[in-house]
């Protein structure tokens, strides 16, 4: 086999990825053609029925064993965020911080960074409920709308912080994985484009609210929600509901007061955010990065969740904690559940394939991708500036699902295809491809991946998603800009 000779199986793999990517464009789901991918290729490869059959189940197990250091790490954060929520610790962490948002400006701005903040370290999920519960209330005091604290929670916290992801690591560790890269290079890569991404959008987007409010063509975009002040994941509790908490515990049937004493509460405030500020330390002092760091933020997030559990609950904590872990878990494998079948799929481009069907492909093949890489340079000339216009095109596709993490795998296999080709800029364009991906589907611009922000608000999610559009288009725009210089 010479560099750009390929064989059934090259022409078979990308054949699914050219289907696939049309699914995306149609927004249809993939997950079934992925299987039969699968199935395809371990047919050709094991040339038995019952081969390819079980290379369908392998590959879900190694995509999975691949996956569950991501899965695990956000289910535990966000089963933390749950008791921090329901315990008022949330309230107490953000409140100092309300009283430097006094103009409509400052609480943008300070909504913004807030919630890109929390999200590095909750995810932007969770952290739409330990913010905007708090925060919503004084950017309306102030004359912020509730659509523009919407889309500074949006802008910054899906998108500027989800496409980084450089604490918990979940989006570069499935970028870096489908291109065969470390994590550390995605992640150092993606620094500049982030910033660029992230300064022009929000700044974009604050400049044509601004325009829009002088000139009389603002649209608020409310949707009244019945029984709710600030939206659908107001997740504050309430006096009833700490009351019943209370009875729950044993306590005096006329409690009325919070599960946490006021002191108790501040205290934590205070602990929990030193205890990963010290996390984040320990990753520079030690190095730390890739699972490292992961296993580090996530051990930290265990010990926080156990703690604040007993506290709260007392007699009932032990039972609480493998309630709010459940409920943690829950959440992981909904969001990463449509995610397996289709990194198991993208997975077989590399060592995945010779693992769980052996060595069928030539001597001289350096892995699908790559040999797809290399026949196409040998076609048609490339260069940086194809190669990052086409990753931007392809991760905005692959979001098109609003969940902007199934769909990285292929912008990871299709950068590492293109980084082969030119001869180099594979974690540049792996990066755009990330970026792209998940500031399409990851919840600013897709009007079911905006929910949570928007129902917190209690704005329309379609009304967020218009306003959205442009900045994010603008900003994605000047991105693929920069990443061509950086290729």
């Amino acid at each position: 086999m010479t560099g750009t000779e390929l064989s059934a199986i090259h022409i078979v793999y990308l054949s699914f990825i050219v289907f696939i990517m049309a699914l995306l464009i149609r927004r249809r789901d993939t997950t079934m053609i992925c299987v039969v991918g699968i199935f395809t290729l371990g047919l050709l490869a094991t040339e038995t029925l019952s081969g390819s059959i079980s290379g369908i189940f392998q590959s879900f197990v190694y995509a999975t064993r691949e996956l569950m250091g991501t899965i695990m790490i956000i289910s535990i954060i966000v089963a933390m965020s749950r008791v921090l929520i329901r315990t008022g610790i949330n309230e107490t962490m953000v409140a100092p911080l309300t009283r430097f948002l006094r103009t409509p400006a400052m609480a943008y701005w300070g909504i913004g960074l807030i919630m890109m903040v929390t999200s590095l370290f909750f995810w932007p999920s969770p952290a739409v409920a330990l913010v905007g519960a708090v925060l919503l209330p004084v950017a309306i005091r102030v004359g912020l709308p509730a659509l523009g604290a919407a889309m500074a929670m949006n802008l910054f916290g899906h998108g500027i912080a989800l496409s980084g992801d450089y604490i918990i690591q979940g989006a570069p560790k499935l970028t870096a994985d489908a291109a065969g890269l470390p994590v550390s290079s995605v992640m150092s890569a993606s620094v500049p484009l982030v910033i660029v991404m992230g300064v022009v959008s929000t700044v974009t987007a604050y400049w044509m609210m601004r325009r829009d409010q002088r000139n009389g063509t603002w649209r608020d975009g409310l949707v009244k929600v019945k029984g709710t002040d600030g939206g659908l994941m107001d997740s504050r509790p309430t006096s009833e509901e700490r009351r019943k908490v209370g009875k729950e515990e044993g306590d005096a049937a006329d409690r009325t007061d919070d599960v946490l004493r006021p002191q108790v509460r501040r205290g934590l405030a205070i602990l929990i955010p030193l205890l990963f500020a010290a996390d984040v330390a320990a990753m520079f002092v030690l190095g730390l990065q890739g699972g490292d760091a992961t296993a580090l933020v996530g051990g930290t997030a265990v010990l926080i969740l156990v703690g604040v559990t007993l506290l709260a609950h007392r007699d009932h904590g032990l039972e609480k904690v493998t309630s709010y872990l459940i409920e943690g878990l829950t959440f992981g494998f909904k969001v990463f559940g449509p995610v397996i079948p289709i990194a198991a799929f993208f997975y077989l481009g590399d060592a995945a394939f010779t693992e769980l069907f052996g060595q069928v492909l030539p001597a001289t093949s350096h892995g699908i991708v790559n040999d797809l890489g290399l026949a196409l340079a040998s076609v048609v000339p490339l260069n940086g500036s194809v190669g990052a216009i086409t990753l931007a095109v392809t991760g905005a596709i692959t979001g098109l699902d609003g969940s902007g993490f199934s769909g990285i795998s292929l912008a990871g296999s299709i950068a590492q295809l293109f980084g082969t080709a030119i001869g180099g800029g594979t974690a540049t364009l792996t990066a755009l491809g990330q970026v792209a991906a998940i500031w399409v589907g990851g919840g600013t611009l897709i009007p079911w991946a905006l929910i949570p922000a928007a129902a917190i608000c209690g704005v329309s999610p379609f009304e967020l998603a218009r306003r959205n559009l442009k900045p994010v288009l603008i900003g994605l725009a000047v991105t693929t800009v920069v990443a061509m210089f950086m290729v």
